[in-house]
């Protein structure tokens, strides 16, 4: 039985690894700012959790125990506020995306959600 908890708890932390690792490459080989913080947003959060998770189930003491549950919950209810909070700010200041993302624009002043895709050559374009 040790073992197995062993086991499991190594994969949750190679797991958690993984995760961390993979946000992380997003981070330098995706094109833009959108797509960078969708990647490292979601992996860390997923890959933070799992590694944190892992060490709640190696540690004993409830005092501990407490504090990484808070821990966790605040990294799952920030991340993802703050990566959208990133994403508006960048689109409201017409950052450049890369030819083929789409554009849907929610924020206009009648609420009619617009698609528009990015063409190769047009104003809105990474350089």
């Amino acid at each position: 039985m040790n073992l197995l908890f062993e086991i499991f708890v190594s994969l949750l932390i190679w797991a958690g690894a993984f995760f961390l690792f993979v946000g992380s490459l997003g981070l330098i080989r995706l094109p833009d700012i959108f797509t960078r913080m969708h990647a490292t947003s979601k992996c860390d959060t997923l890959g933070s959790g799992l590694v944190l998770f892992a060490v709640i189930l190696t540690i004993g003491y409830f005092a501990q125990i407490t504090k990484l549950i808070f821990i966790i919950g605040f990294i799952w209810s920030i991340n993802p506020v703050i990566a959208h909070l990133i994403a508006k700010i960048e689109y409201m200041r017409d950052t450049p995306l890369t030819p083929g993302s789409f554009i849907m624009n929610c924020y206009s002043s009648d609420r009619s959600c617009v698609v528009d895709t990015v063409k190769e050559g047009s104003d809105n374009v990474d350089a």
